[in-house]
């Protein structure tokens, strides 16, 4: 794909992961893209991947903070779903998603159920804001088992009630439901609290994986730090099945303000098993960034969550550096492992300008746009006056 101007040659530059990787240039397909506001680090990111799209590949957005990617969608054929309260989109955790090809039934009913589980233990530490203990998962997976063995399609509050009266039958001691008190209220507040409204029903919308592009807009809920991330965790799940099929083709998935996502565990521990698996499923994680010291903000330092996240970062062999404050460029050339050279670029990189680091190969690249481009990328409007 066409990107723009080498700087130092005059020529062209051209890129592309998977045919990267088909060289065996790289051996990790994923990118990590960090610049100040007003860079151009998002003009770039949308011409990536909307350049791809000729080329058969489809992208992912499972979670855009602040909407800067549904124009796109819909000008390629593709769709983005808007949740936030007041809205009539609705999300079903719960749902079995899109079926991967080549799965006997009795595997799939496995992914399903062990999905499920998974996702109820994820919302319910995200929403406690800690780890669940064996109890806990216990309650949950007794509760979960009931509810679908009697209802062809669960929905939340279903499990809810059962975690917090749970059957009888189910509790020969009596302990079950003092055991999962803290995890039903946790949950509760998905379906009858603060956070009610979004996953406390039937999906009134549907993931299709054929589509170009797919964006789960979440702009109406960016001020709820918890809420926007359990919506990632239910639409990163909702996405996995189609993203674990191995007849889906290559696919970009890109998680933008990326700082955001990666300061919740469950999160965190989500994008580390998907970017393991990508090279395997043919997928190209693109993490953008406004600084590298927004890592900051995963977990404390030595822990292991700050190890997870700099572990993302390492397995990602295309770096793309827009420019930095100067009180940055320390940070970022010691987690980015840039050299002297390549650091003193960053302070006087122009608006388009970036430093690409692939492998241990440095550019120094002009993007260049199509004017239809710069019209449907712009996200300076608001503060220009300009129709979008």
């Amino acid at each position: 794909m066409f990107v723009g101007q080498d700087l130092y040659s005059g020529g062209s530059f051209v890129y592309d992961p998977w045919v990267l990787y088909k060289q065996g240039l790289i051996t990790a397909p994923n990118v990590v893209l960090a610049g100040i506001v007003g860079s151009g680090k998002s003009s770039l990111a949308k011409s990536l991947y909307t350049r791809s799209i000729p080329f058969g590949r489809r992208v992912y957005v499972p979670g855009d903070p602040k909407g800067e990617h549904t124009a796109v969608a819909e000008m390629v054929g593709g769709k983005a779903i808007v949740l936030g309260h007041g809205l009539r989109n609705r999300l079903n955790p719960l749902d079995e998603g899109h079926r991967p090809s080549g799965l006997t039934d009795f595997e799939w009913t496995t992914q399903v159920a062990s999905r499920r589980r998974n996702l109820i233990g994820a919302l319910a530490a995200t929403v406690l804001e800690r780890s669940l203990s064996p109890l806990e998962h216990t309650a949950i997976d007794v509760a979960l088992t009931a509810v679908v063995t009697s209802n062809d399609v669960p929905i939340l509050p279903m499990v809810v009630d059962r975690i917090l009266t749970p059957d009888p039958a189910d509790d020969e001691d009596g302990r079950l439901a003092e055991d999962g008190r803290l995890v039903g209220h946790a949950l509760r507040r998905l379906v009858a609290g603060d956070l009610q409204g979004l996953f406390d029903g039937p999906s009134t919308v549907t993931f299709d994986p054929s589509l170009p592009m797919i964006s789960l807009d979440l702009s109406r809920v960016a001020e709820n730090s918890t809420l926007v991330s359990v919506l990632m965790t239910c639409s990163s799940a909702w996405m996995e099945s189609a993203l674990m099929d191995p007849n889906g083709g290559q696919r970009w998935v890109i998680y933008d303000e990326a700082w955001r996502l990666m300061s919740h565990p469950a999160l965190l521990k989500r994008m580390d098993a998907q970017w393991r698996m990508a090279r395997h499923y043919g997928i190209a994680n693109m993490l953008i960034f406004h600084k590298l010291t927004d890592l900051d903000n995963v977990g404390d330092s030595g822990s292991a969550m700050r190890a997870l996240a700099s572990s993302l970062l390492a397995n990602a062999e295309t770096r793309i550096i827009y420019r930095q404050e100067s009180d940055q460029l320390g940070v970022t050339a010691r987690t980015l492992g840039l050299t002297g050279t390549e650091q003193k670029l960053l302070p006087g990189l122009g608006t388009g300008q970036g430093l690409w680091r692939i492998k241990d190969r440095s550019f120094v690249i002009q993007h260049q746009l199509h004017p239809d481009e710069l019209a449907a990328f712009d996200t300076t409007t608001r503060m220009t006056g300009g129709a979008k």
